[in-house]
């Protein structure tokens, strides 16, 4: 399958920016049978050829607007993971950010949110996303508070000064068949175009390098730790439980 920006209209100045920014290739009309096709109706959108399921990432309405507003705030447990409590609103790391749902929630409770994302067409989404967050009085404080950039977190971890942020956030892809099989049609397509991020288990040591307090790594609840490492504690949620790890100082570091 092959990704690529549909222009189904007339050309639109933020379309052809997020196609220049992420490299992706315009295109004046749908491509053939069995692509996927990007392109922006008032937000952007994905979706395979043929098939009515969107992906797009909202951030102002809908789920992420009940959230915000009823989900529970300090005490939900991603809350309480990376440690919200208290006068403690530690700045993050989300080194896998997907569509930003987990980030944007961290944002909301007061937490300056960097956010990673090495899959071009995620990032255009998410980007996307709160270009549009950013326009509405509401959501825009909360946007403010976030960083998104394209890169890839082993790489990026690697590079970034040792305690350089208070948590290190990880939510890898988890490849899952029989739950995959079970998602809207439109997210299980998602899913197979992204992929498992089956190189995540080189993400923990790095990032334990990189946190000051805390790594979270959120996880389905059935799943192994990230790289067969138990972790120092944790927190459940209903269908997912989040796995956390104290941080490994560098050598010669003060304690």
């Amino acid at each position: 399958m092959s990704v690529t920006i549909g222009v189904l209209a007339t050309a639109d100045p933020e379309l052809e920016a997020l196609s220049m920014a992420y490299g992706l290739n315009p295109l004046t009309a749908p491509p053939s049978e069995g692509q996927y096709l990007l392109w922006l109706d008032g937000q952007l959108q994905l979706a395979e050829v043929g098939e009515k399921g969107r992906v797009c990432v909202d951030l102002v309405a809908g789920a992420q607007a009940h959230r915000r507003k009823f989900g529970g705030g300090r005490g939900q447990p991603v809350a309480k993971a990376v440690g919200l409590k208290g006068g403690n609103t530690p700045s993050v790391l989300d080194a896998t950010a997907g569509l930003g749902r987990d980030a944007f929630v961290l944002a909301s409770l007061g937490c300056a949110v960097t956010l990673l994302e090495r899959n071009p067409v995620v990032c255009a989404l998410l980007r996307d996303g709160l270009r549009r967050a950013a326009l509405d009085a509401e959501t825009a404080p909360i946007v403010a508070r976030m960083s998104l950039h394209q890169a890839a977190a082993q790489s990026w971890l690697e590079a970034a000064a040792p305690q350089s942020f208070d948590v290190v956030f990880l939510d890898p892809m988890f490849p899952e068949p029989e739950k995959r099989a079970r998602a809207k049609k439109e997210m299980a397509a998602f899913q197979s175009l992204i992929g498992g991020d089956f190189d995540s288990d080189a993400l923990l040591a790095p990032a334990r390098a990189v946190a000051r307090q805390r790594v979270v790594v959120k996880r389905p609840r059935a799943a192994p730790w990230l790289a067969g490492s138990k972790p120092d504690f944790g927190y459940d949620g209903e269908s997912t439980r989040f796995d956390a790890y104290l941080p490994i100082k560098p050598q010669g570091a003060p304690d």
